[in-house]
């Protein structure tokens, strides 16, 4: 039985983690065991998980098999572009790694939601005023 080749990237975003798979293949992107078109319905979410293969230039060289949990649907696909552009790295890591740090794909997005705060409704949201 021939090894197949696989190469993996955990990304995450938010409150998102992904766990992306990058097999020899012809484009096909696989969400949660199903296809990208079902999972995200934004065409602006589909083009966020393939920036990075579509700057490699590799779209057409791997399949993209990821399970993600946590977070919104945006969150989920930041992480997924997270986790291909680290698994890329894993391909060939010369050729790809100017690319993908340039175009800003390898830096873990630290943005977190800030805590709520006592005496407020939210983190910065005020209770109404009302002078009388």
């Amino acid at each position: 039985m021939a090894e197949l080749t696989q190469f993996y990237g955990t990304g995450r975003r938010k409150e998102s983690i992904a766990r992306v798979r990058l097999v020899p293949g012809t484009g096909k992107v696989t969400v949660n065991d199903r296809d990208i078109d079902d999972y995200f319905g934004l065409e602006t979410l589909k083009v966020i998980v393939r920036q990075p293969l579509n700057a490699t230039q590799t779209i057409s060289k791997f399949d993209v098999i990821c399970k993600v949990v946590g977070g919104g649907v945006a969150g989920q696909a930041g992480a997924i572009r997270h986790g291909v552009a680290r698994a890329l790295l894993k391909v060939d890591t010369e050729a790809y790694r100017a690319t993908l740090k340039a175009a800003g794909f390898l830096t873990r997005d630290p943005r977190m939601k800030e805590r709520k705060k006592y005496g407020l409704k939210a983190a910065r949201r005020a209770p109404q005023f009302s002078k009388r």
